[in-house]
Order: structure tokens, then sequence, then C-alpha cells
């Protein structure tokens, strides 16, 4: 079994974060797949940036981004 960091691009809203995660990889199985933990961890982020609460966001994420639009 190896694990592997991740970097994965979390969007909601006005926001984005990139959050590091573990992706499993077995011969077992479903795989390459993420611990429960990991899920878990995913969606406070997800929920976070949902509610516009960038702080508790960036307590899991390395970067928060706020985006804007550039042309319409």
């Amino acid at each position: 079994m190896n694990n592997r960091k991740h970097t994965k691009l979390v969007h909601e809203g006005k926001y984005a974060a990139e959050v590091e995660i573990e992706i499993i990889d077995s011969e077992n199985g479903w795989s390459p797949y993420i611990s429960v933990e990991t899920a878990l961890k995913l969606d406070r982020v997800r929920e976070s940036l949902q509610s516009g609460d960038v702080i508790a966001a960036k307590k899991y994420a390395r970067k928060v981004y706020e985006l804007s639009t550039v042309a319409a």
C-alpha cells in the first residue's frame, strides 16, 4: 500500500481552497481512494467556504482564494 500527497482544489461560490490530501494506492479493492478522515476534512472545507467562513476553511487548507469575474 502506497500513500501519496496530492493538492485538491475545493471550489464553492466565490471561494476556492487548496487542500493537501493523501491518496491511498492499494493492490486490494478500489484503488486509489482517500481515507474517511480526508473525506471529512474536504467536507469541512467545503462547508466553511459555502458559509463564507474563510478563517475556518484556512484551518484545513493551505491557501484560500476569493474569486472574481475578470470579463463577462
